[in-house]
């Protein structure tokens, strides 16, 4: 089977987020290059996540180098350090792992077969484990970042724990990573929204980003319920 090309709500992703910015800039009188870059590569990066491709990582690799360095200055340090340390080299980890699974780079590489990840799921056991595992890691590290003067300490704790979590499932092409990815989204919004009230640099931006990574997360479930089958 070969690789479908975007759908309309891939492009309404995209299109979405590059007017969004343009918006955002004209309203604001202030070009935010980095921020708006970071937005627009993420987004890409997530479209492509969600349709199996491969090639998500070289998106996410401008993305997450942007994103620890505007997490740093807004003082969100679990989100800057996840960034710096663990998404990077994740990015070249998650590109072996997905060609070992089967991701093509191109149609003709791939040939009569699917460009797309071989996806698979998790048992119910196994989700439990999951769930449990998390929950106490998020309010350990939730104190740990207390004590270090983190402002949003446990939501910088969730989204920094689920997030090491869901990039695992990702790299291993797990179908559960997205049910992670739409807490961590929705967390994410939320945390930025405060960081906008507090007038952090890039932080408006940044909640446009994560707006769109919430809105590709529930598609993201929907197409990986059926590539996991």
């Amino acid at each position: 089977m070969k690789t479908k090309v975007l759908s309309l709500y891939d492009w309404f992703l995209i299109v979405g987020v590059i007017a969004s910015n343009i918006v955002y800039s004209v309203l604001t009188g202030n070009v935010d290059l980095v921020g708006s870059t970071a937005a627009i590569a993420g987004v890409l990066c997530v479209v492509l996540v969600a349709k199996g491709s491969i090639w998500n990582y070289a998106f996410g690799l401008v993305n997450v180098s942007m994103y620890a360095y505007i997490s740093y200055k807004a003082s969100l340090y679990g989100d800057a350090g996840l960034n710096a340390f663990y998404y990077l080299p994740m990015q070249f980890i998650g590109w072996w792992q997905w060609r070992k699974r089967g991701a093509a780079m191109s149609q003709a590489e791939a040939g009569e077969r699917s460009v797309q990840v071989k996806a698979r799921r998790f048992t119910w056991e196994q989700r439990l484990i999951l769930f449990l595992g998390c929950a106490a890691a998020v309010i350990a590290g939730g104190y740990v970042l207390k004590y270090l003067g983190d402002p949003q300490p446990f939501k910088d704790s969730a989204t920094t724990v689920l997030s090491i979590v869901a990039q695992a499932l990702m790299a291993l092409a797990f179908m559960e990573q997205w049910a992670l990815w739409i807490i961590t989204n929705i967390i994410s919004v939320v945390m930025w929204c405060i960081c906008v009230t507090r007038g952090d640099a890039h932080a408006g931006v940044m909640v446009i980003m994560w707006t769109f990574y919430l809105l590709n997360s529930i598609n993201g479930l929907r197409v990986w319920l059926r590539l996991s089958r």
